[in-house]
């Protein structure tokens, strides 16, 4: 029975996985400020792409940090203007599971320098701007809108309304300060492809923050996570860790001193690019030793965190499938128990080993990875609630999943295969559900994994796959443990109904991550889906597994409702292939379906309005 539906989970994630489908939410407005209405030619005019956050999101900096990706910003200009690099404020750093990112909450302006060449005609241009970013709360969700503004080229420049926010995100912008007394020396021990690195400045007034953010680099990996050593009065000292890559050690960092008097004073940020001395020069003796224990402690933390993933939320419910495996073979040889055993650890494997490769890819993409991101996939969310649900319904004994009639004389010859289906694909979903979640130990292993080559990637992931397969397969090596698990008997169909809520559960935390994806009222109309999924179930179960009279008529229903609700409810009211498009250009009008027509807000229109 579980092989079946396993069987059928494994085939969702082999068509789902590889894709990358952007998400979008109703939690940011987004639009497309300019400095002038007006502008003459050969003028420079700021374009500030203006980003309003809901309450508890965040987005990232141009180095995200340890998780994240940057906002980027795609331009559609007419010729004879062209756009420059996109300033960044000052992010905010933040701290959550051992992961360190740089982020922006509330509001943020990204700002642009438009050039306008000198022999621009008079008349109105056209600019246009996508715009990507991701975006997090509880989980991340990727968004993208197109904006666009007018920009008119005369004798005379004009500001626009705009123009003091620009000016005062413009000041927000940290300035490039050459002689800024600060210093940056290697430090020591080397361990492989990692090196500290000593930053040091003067700084009056002892700052109670002291920090250093590193713009990003493709030649090179500083680590987010900082250390403050002992310093004189009015100095500061910070160790960081920088990793090399395939071009050798860095001869310069560049990125922000960050200083602030207290956790609440404002910061004052600048951007230096220290010199480094000469590699060659300060090399000392690699230690192989530790260069080994420092990957040794990476695979520790890896598989502590896998281990742990088995009693995590999101991978609780697969327990109780395990557990009915075990007592269902305690009984059994128990060489066919140690290889089943052996089986499910390479489903969890072969499922590692499959986001290891996405990981890879996603890098050599140019593109930031993060653990879980198959979740920010709302076509892949809605199928697994539907999938896991089903599994609640299954226990429940709502309907059985077997291989029919015809097919019973041969399944007992194969006993030994669907037995093997099943342990793989149980590896399979243990892993599936496993990615949204971080246990601890696990967040230093995946930090390390990402910023690493594909080989070190590989390594990780295999680890963090035996922790979390270790268990199973320890008991299945020593079937003696087994005896310790009650014996078999009426009780365990009661307990598969028991284990069916913590499965119903999840299709309910499911269900709310999947709907953020859709809008506020998918709420209600994936819960109908889910509804006549499950009704379509019962009927199979109840009157045509059990039933003995009128099976065609209810094969029908069942179609009718499963048909009834993809068409009406996925497809119609939802568009679940296409997420809901929520970030629109600030001057679009939206007509609402029952007749209410939005107008964009400004003086002028509530004048008007009251008028009438």
């Amino acid at each position: 029975m579980r092989s079946a539906y396993l069987r059928g989970l494994g085939l969702c994630l082999a068509l789902l996985w590889p894709r990358a489908v952007p998400a979008q939410l109703l939690s940011t407005e987004v639009r497309l400020a300019l400095s002038a209405d007006l502008a003459r030619p050969g003028d420079t005019v700021w374009a500030g792409v203006v980003m309003r956050l809901a309450p508890g999101w965040h987005n990232y900096w141009r180095n995200p940090g340890d998780s994240g990706a940057p906002t980027q910003v795609q331009w559609t200009l007419p010729r004879g203007v062209s756009a420059g690099a996109i300033q960044w404020p000052v992010p905010e750093k933040l701290t959550e599971e051992g992961l360190v990112t740089y982020v922006y909450n509330n509001e943020v302006c990204l700002l642009v320098p438009l050039t306008l060449a000198t022999n621009l005609a008079p008349g109105p241009l056209q600019l246009g701007a996508h715009v990507t970013w991701l975006e997090c709360q509880k989980q991340c969700v990727m968004h993208n809108t197109d904006l666009n503004a007018t920009l008119r080229v005369g004798a005379e420049p004009k500001p626009s309304a705009d123009a003091g926010l620009l000016r005062t995100w413009r000041q927000k912008v940290p300035r490039l300060d050459p002689t800024f007394p600060a210093h940056a020396t290697w430090d020591s021990p080397i361990n492989g492809d990692a090196r500290p690195v000593i930053l040091a400045w003067d700084a009056p007034g002892n700052p109670a923050v002291a920090d250093f953010f590193p713009f990003p680099s493709d030649a090179y990996q500083v680590t987010n996570a900082t250390e403050r050593l002992p310093a004189g009065p009015g100095k500061v000292r910070l160790r960081k860790v920088v990793y090399k890559g395939d071009g050798g050690w860095p001869t310069a960092l560049q990125g922000l001193i960050i200083d602030r008097a207290s956790a609440d004073a404002p910061v004052a940020a600048r951007e230096v690019r220290l010199t480094l001395a000469d590699a060659a020069s300060t090399v000392a003796t690699v230690s192989a030793g530790s260069a080994r224990q420092s990957m040794s402690v990476m695979l520790a933390f890896g598989f502590l965190g896998g281990l742990i993933l088995n009693i995590m939320p999101c991978v609780l419910p697969v327990i109780a499938l395990k557990i009915l495996g075990f007592v269902s073979q305690s009984r059994e040889a128990p060489r066919r128990v140690r290889a089943l055993g052996l089986v499910y650890a390479l489903g969890v494997l072969v499922s590692f080993l499959g986001l290891a490769a996405m990981v890879i890819g996603v890098q050599h993409a140019g593109h930031a990875a993060n653990w879980g991101m198959q979740f920010q996939n709302p076509k892949f969310l809605v199928l697994m609630t539907t999938l896991v649900m089903l599994v609640a319904l299954n226990l429940f004994g709502v309907f059985e999943v077997n291989l029919g009639g015809r097919a019973l004389g041969v399944a007992g010859q194969l006993t030994s295969k669907e037995g093997a289906a099943g342990a793989f694909f149980n590896g399979v979903l243990a892993t599936a559900l496993a990615t949204p979640c971080t246990a601890p130990f696990l967040a230093p292993a995946l930090g390390f994994a990402f910023a690493q080559s594909a080989g070190v990637i590989v390594v990780i992931f295999v680890a963090i796959g035996l922790g979390l397969a270790s268990p199973y397969v320890l008991l299945s090596w020593h079937p003696a443990w087994l005896r310790f698990l009650p014996k078999p008997g009426a009780w365990m169909e009661k307990f598969k109904q028991a284990m069916g809520f913590p499965m119903l559960a999840t299709a309910v935390w499911l269900l709310t991550v999947a709907s953020a994806f859709y809008g506020e009222d998918s709420y209600l109309w994936l819960g109908l889906f889910l509804v006549m999924v499950a009704l379509a179930a019962w009927v199979w179960g109840e009157f045509v597994q059990r039933g003995r009279n009128r099976k065609a008529l209810a094969m029908a229903i069942t179609a009718i409702l499963v048909l009834l609700g993809y068409f009406y409810v996925l497809e119609n009211q939802i568009h679940w292939r296409a997420p809901f498009q929520s970030a629109q250009a600030p001057d679009a009008i939206r007509n609402d379906p029952d007749g209410i027509q939005w107008q964009p807000w400004s003086p002028a229109a509530v004048a008007a309005a009251r008028a009438q």
